[in-house]
Formats: C-alpha cells, sequence, structure tokens
C-alpha cells in the first residue's frame, strides 16, 4: 500500500490502483445462507455510488455526524469508506439524537427516529435487496436511491486528514489514526501483506471489530472473510469454509 496514504478512503484509493480484481471483502451471513463476494472494483463503485448519495442526496459536509446503526455486513463497511470520502464522521452504533443523519438496519429503525435529519434505512436482505413494500416510515429506502448516484466521486471539499472520522464504542478517531492503527495491528492479526485473508466473525460495535472486519484487511492489502452469526457453524463447517476461502488467519 501507499506509504502516504492518510484517510481509509486513501487506503482504498490505492488497493484500486493497485489491483482491482482481486478480492477484498467477502460477506456470509450463516443465519440465511447469504454469500457475496466484493473485488476491490465493485466494493469501490458502492463506496463512490455512496458517496455521492452522502454528498448530494443527504447535503453531508465534513464533520457532520451519520450514525451507523448496522451490524457487522459488507454495506456497512461500503458506508464507513464512503464516510471517510466525504469527510463526515462514521458514528459506529451512535446516538442517533446527536446525529445530523442516520443509516439504520433491521432492529434499529425505531432507535433511529431520534434523528431529526436524513434517515436512509438499509434491509440488509441478501444482494442488498429494496425493502417489499416500501421502507420503514420515516426512512428513504437506500437500496431503491443509490443506484441513481455516479460511479465516480469527487469530494466537494478536501478530507482532512488530522479531523475525527470515526467513532466507535466512545472513542473518536480521526481518518490518520485509523490508518495508522490499522497498519499498526495488521501484523498481529495475521495480516502480512498481499495474498493474506483473515476470517473475522467480530462485530463492528468494537474497534477490534472493525479493524480485523475491515481497516486492517484494507491496510496491509490483504482480504476479510467477514461472517455475521458466525456462531451458528460447527467447528467442521468453520474449518471447511477456511480451506474454501483461502483463509490464512482468524479472528473470533
Amino acid at each position: 500500500m501507499n506509504a502516504t496514504d492518510r484517510t481509509p478512503a486513501d487506503l482504498l484509493r490505492s488497493a484500486l490502483a493497485a489491483d482491482p480484481a482481486r478480492p477484498l471483502v467477502t460477506f456470509y451471513d450463516d443465519a440465511t445462507g447469504e454469500r457475496v463476494e466484493l473485488s476491490v472494483a465493485t466494493f469501490a463503485n458502492w463506496v463512490a455510488k455512496t458517496s455521492n448519495l452522502l454528498q448530494d442526496g443527504l447535503s453531508a459536509e465534513p464533520g457532520e455526524r451519520v450514525a451507523l446503526l448496522l451490524p457487522a455486513h459488507w454495506q456497512t463497511a461500503v458506508w464507513l469508506l464512503a464516510c471517510s470520502s466525504v469527510g463526515v464522521v462514521a458514528d459506529v452504533g451512535g446516538n442517533p439524537a446527536a446525529a445530523d443523519h442516520v443509516v439504520a438496519g433491521p432492529g434499529a429503525f425505531e432507535a433511529g427516529l431520534a434523528c431529526r435529519g436524513e434517515r436512509y434505512a438499509l434491509s440488509l436482505a441478501p444482494l442488498g435487496r429494496r425493502f417489499v413494500p416500501g421502507p420503514p416510515e420515516g426512512y428513504t429506502d437506500y437500496a431503491v436511491e443509490v443506484p441513481g448516484f455516479g460511479d465516480r466521486f469527487a469530494p466537494y471539499a478536501p478530507v482532512d486528514p488530522e479531523e475525527p472520522a470515526l467513532i466507535v464504542a466512545g472513542a473518536e478517531r480521526t481518518g490518520a489514526e485509523v490508518v495508522e492503527r490499522a497498519r499498526a495491528e495488521a501484523g498481529g492479526l495475521g495480516l502480512t501483506g498481499p495474498g493474506a485473508r483473515l476470517l473475522s466473525g467480530l462485530s463492528y460495535d468494537t474497534w477490534e471489530g472493525l479493524s480485523a472486519g475491515l481497516f486492517a484487511p484494507l491496510a496491509s492489502g490483504g482480504s476479510v472473510v467477514l461472517c455475521r452469526n458466525l456462531d451458528r457453524l460447527d467447528e467442521g463447517a468453520l474449518a471447511a469454509r477456511v480451506e474454501s476461502e483461502r483463509v490464512t488467519a482468524t479472528a473470533r
């Protein structure tokens, strides 16, 4: 990766330039049987569209706070990188009443109504499907809106890596701190460089879960097999997944 990268969005741009076809996020939901694999290019396309939605659809500006009421999921990873791209603060599991905007998934819709700004709902259904017949009251359906936004993104204002970028478990970090800590932790997670593949069953409500489940693989040139509801697998099924996905390290 590029040593000059200072924000998570910088890391994604470098990954895209280096090898757009390689896998970046492979997601499993062991409650539904879903499996989704996103290459760097596909993931970056989702991030670009979501960044444009943030900047133009929500009129979000650098420094504003977006409460992400979402579990460990590939679409959550997209939103985290989109927030970094625009310069807004991703507040994972944060108080929606204190946020400028909220993005919520099933189980969090009622809580998210406390936000007075724009509210987007994610179904988290396989393939990112839209809500049928429609989204929860008070929300806009992300799956309906995001396809209409552009595949290229450029922020209206440069993103300052020294400004707050992430809040998780009450701790605030700048974009530069996220990158530095993810790089520092990659080796300890078994991410030794390009080709390393980390299986993570950790939730996204702690820094450890975010690092293993997204930022450290991105910072090291590796990839992540992100598993939701991993506790539903027995040891035999887990071992089979490790083999089939060519996993080189695990975080559970």
